[in-house]
């Protein structure tokens, strides 16, 4: 017995031809000459005989499939099964390449079959060619399919047509579900169907405990069936007298609603459940005009397609949430009787799908996580760059292949830190500046872009810090109006200087080092916080104004860093601190990850605690206050300076509260 299978290579193409080598026979492929080298991986991977499997050179796209006249006699008459699968099942392909491949190429299949004699036309259609038919659809119905605007439910059921037209040849319909990976191995060849909402379960879970309830969508019925059934139905049924003529659903008889189906994978991929799920039906009183007016209104169509893209989620996929078909295959029961060959229950293997998803086709394995990869020939802007977390992060990113621009007040220390990373290799141009001066900002600006033409990232490091009690600070305002001045004005002027090439670029990202003291309301440094607090305040307004023209923000509420700023105050010699190393991998981080925020766990639990109970926290902070006094630093107590130490009580709480400014 010989066969001749199209889309060979594809998913289910690759398990029916494994299946029917374990038949007698020849398996004749249809392969393009550009895909040789994936049919040979697929056949090693697979384990095919290739004395069995015959490659035949040609293209769906060309009449009679590009086979050449030689072949075609070779062919004719040999073969008894010809099954077409090549197509393409994305619903997110342009509707020109769905008609080429889908219509076209079934069109060149028939004729294909015709001309070699084949015994039978097996066509791999799909549920789609249903389109959203409204009940219940029969296997005998496709005529009376409904809503075919979509070129993906179009293509498939004009495609289907052409067989159903066909007298040359005798013929047979499959119609599988959504076919997912292999239920005993769990293995996929793409991110589809369900495998859309996975990304959105993972983040579920990296944000959630798998306990907690959850709000979601109850959704229609999604009919789910793994690539094994599918192939395994249509090999049986094939090669089953007397059904010429037929279509089969290779379906499941009880499909899931799309919630029950989420939370199947919910529990698979340990994420947490949707317990309460709207039933999108409670809309359905709502005038299809108004919902279709409200969804297009600019703020909605932009929110909604913000989501989509942070999920990757294709908008394709949003019309099939509420699936209104339901799917009789009686046909295929009787057809499948006493062959064991049933569509296996999701919960036993939901769990393979999703490991294997997870191993091997999560997006997030294929994003170029390295520094280099983000900040290779890019212009990094790093203010206070030749010494403390400054120089650090300049070392990283300029061994990562970056042009590496750094900024300080001091001509010997900075160029000094920039001819050793010129040694080491990297591109480094240093720029003297003093940062407090609104003036001099401008001209480093300019300079800047002079020079380099624009600048990818912007790191606000270079900053003031001052240890001092409000009590000690009375006649001390100049402390309030140079911190602002260096902490906030500086690098907001930096900021409104170099985002209008960002923006016209609609390329750029702005880092600005910020405080643990901010979340945690640190006392002594009310002039320090309040400058980086204001910051944070214009950073969270931008992004709001500018991630929809490519800018990104984001903060890192730094914790204690052991560096020249700190050094005045004795008592943190002996406490808890990041090495300037740590925090530059905190800006790498940053770079590479781009969020919104970076803070440690303690300084955003001492945010919470003071939103939800600010006395108590207010007894905290005042304990804290008290415990650790004023520096001989901020006391101008040259003598005292020497002798100054940490106590024991003062070490055991800062241990406790690491990281955060006493």
């Amino acid at each position: 017995m010989s066969y001749f299978v199209t889309g060979a290579t594809g998913f289910i193409g690759r398990h029916l031809v494994s299946n029917l080598l374990k038949r007698k026979g020849t398996v004749h492929v249809l392969v393009r000459k550009d895909s040789l080298k994936k049919l040979d991986a697929i056949a090693r991977k697979m384990g095919w005989d290739m004395k069995r499997v015959v490659v035949v050179n040609g293209d769906m796209t060309a009449a009679k499939c590009g086979v050449s006249a030689a072949q075609l006699r070779a062919l004719s008459g040999k073969v008894k099964h010809f099954f077409h699968l090549a197509a393409v099942y994305d619903l997110t392909a342009s509707a020109e390449s769905q008609r080429v491949a889908n219509i076209d190429g079934t069109s060149n299949a028939l004729d294909l079959a015709a001309v070699i004699k084949a015994g039978c036309f097996h066509h791999t259609s799909s549920i789609a060619a249903a389109g959203l038919y409204p009940g219940v659809f029969r296997e005998d119905m496709f005529h009376e399919a409904e809503g075919l605007d979509d070129p993906y439910l179009r293509t498939k059921h004009e495609s289907e047509g052409l067989v159903r037209a066909e007298k040359r040849v005798k013929w047979r319909i499959y119609r599988p579900g959504m076919v997912v990976g292999h239920s005993q191995t769990g293995e996929m060849d793409k991110i589809d169907g369900p495998y859309y909402f996975f990304t959105f379960l993972k983040k579920l879970r990296q944000m959630l405990p798998p306990w907690m309830p959850t709000l979601g969508l109850e959704g229609g019925r999604i009919n789910v069936v793994p690539v094994d059934f599918v192939v395994d139905a249509m090999d049986h049924i094939a090669h089953k007298p007397r059904l010429d003529g037929h279509c089969f659903h290779l379906t499941d008889p009880e499909p899931q609603r799309v919630g029950e189906v989420l939370n199947t994978f919910a529990r698979a991929g340990h994420a947490p459940e949707m317990t309460m799920r709207i039933d999108a039906r409670m809309f359905a009183f709502v005038p299809s005009g108004i919902r279709g007016a409200v969804g297009n209104l600019p703020p909605v169509r932009r929110f909604i397609g913000m989501l989509l893209r942070d999920f990757q989620i294709p908008k394709e996929t949003i019309k099939f949430l509420t699936y209104p078909t339901r799917f009789d295959n009686r046909e295929t029961e009787r057809a499948l009787k006493g062959s064991g060959i049933k569509v296996p229950a999701l919960d036993g293997y939901a769990w393979r799908l999703w490991d294997y998803w997870e191993r091997h086709l999560d997006p997030d394995l294929f994003v170029d996580r390295s520094l280099k990869g983000k900040v290779r020939n890019k212009v990094v802007v790093i203010t206070g760059g030749s010494s403390g977390i400054g120089l650090a992060t300049a070392q990283k990113v300029a061994a990562a292949g970056a042009v590496t621009v750094i900024v300080a007040r001091g001509e010997e220390e900075l160029f000094k830190a920039r001819d050793a990373m010129k040694a080491a290799g990297g591109k480094v141009f240093a720029y003297t500046a003093d940062l407090a001066d609104l003036a001099d900002c401008d001209r480093l600006v300019k300079q800047v872009l002079d020079d380099h033409g624009h600048v990818d990232f912007l790191i606000n490091n270079a900053g003031r810090s001052i240890r001092r009690s409000i009590e000690l600070s009375y006649d001390r305002f100049h402390d309030f109006e140079r911190t602002m001045q260096l902490n906030y004005f500086g690098s907001l002027r930096l900021i409104m200087g170099l985002l209008p090439k960002m923006i016209e670029r609609r390329r750029g990202h702005i880092i600005n080092i910020s405080s643990i003291g901010v979340l945690a309301s640190s006392p002594r440094f009310s002039a320090y916080v309040a400058s980086k607090a204001a910051l944070d305040a214009f950073s969270r307004c931008a992004q709001g104004e500018l991630s929809g023209k490519g800018i990104s923000f984001t903060t890192i509420n730094m914790p204690l860093v052991k560096t020249p700023m700190i050094a005045p105050t004795k008592m943190y010699d002996s406490v808890p601190t990041l090495t300037p190393e740590e925090a530059a991998d905190l800006l790498v981080k940053a770079i590479i990850e781009k969020p919104s925020r970076i803070a440690t766990r303690l300084g955003i639990f001492s945010a919470v605690l003071n939103a939800v109970a600010p006395k108590a926290y207010e007894v905290v902070m005042s304990t804290a206050f008290e415990l650790f006094p004023d520096s001989a630093a901020a006391k101008g107590d040259k003598k005292a300076l020497k002798e100054e130490h940490a106590s024991n009580e003062q070490i055991a709480f800062a241990a406790l509260m690491r990281g955060v400014h006493w």
